[in-house]
């Protein structure tokens, strides 16, 4: 049985991206990047939001790109190695391999999925989460804490939900990044 992931590049106060929505800051360098891949390879399924989905279906083909980092070659291979499901409700056809666009969150369906997979499965988008959150289906949550406060934007946890978590993996990285890996209690 898998286990339903999220994970997220934030800021020291929370967020993923700003007020003016710019997430540039979050940029992972080469160590933590490496660090991001190897985590990744646990996954078998991504769930996402749209918007979510837009910022990452440039990994398609970020492999045709010559000057691409060795790190980010490695990235793209395992990004498509995986199944996708974006959830929306204005995308008719994803564009992209290994990827089925569902209409609506059905805590029940994704309870199903993550229990019958072999591998893990992650769910990003703020939104979205918010709903697996509050479902009680998330099992861990990992997180790439920033040096930087951005003061505001868009929070990567939602309010109004209380979680006991169990931390069971934490790593500095020489930019100042630290990465915390918590277990749901």
């Amino acid at each position: 049985m898998g286990r339903l992931v999220t994970s997220g590049l934030t800021s020291l106060d929370g967020y993923i991206a700003d007020e003016r929505g710019d997430f540039s800051w979050g940029e992972p360098d080469a160590a933590v990047h490496a660090f991001v891949n190897d985590l990744e390879r646990s996954i078998g399924t991504y769930l996402y939001g749209r918007r979510m989905f837009e910022v990452m279906r440039g990994w398609e083909h970020a492999h045709e790109e010559p000057d691409r980092p060795e790190v980010e070659r490695d990235y793209t291979s395992v990004w498509q190695a995986a199944d996708k499901v974006v959830f929306s409700t204005s995308l008719d056809d994803a564009g992209t391999r290994r990827t089925r666009v569902e209409r609506s969150f059905d805590a029940d369906a994704v309870r199903d999925l993550v229990q019958s997979s072999t591998r893990d499965v992650s769910i990003s988008g703020p939104g979205l989460a918010a709903h697996a959150f509050r479902a009680g289906l998330v099992d861990e949550v990992r997180l790439f804490l920033h040096p930087i406060v951005v003061g505001g934007g868009t929070r990567f946890l939602p309010d109004g939900v209380r979680l006991l978590l169990e931390l069971v993996e934490e790593r500095r990285f020489d930019n100042g990044v630290v990465f915390v890996r918590y277990r749901v209690r």
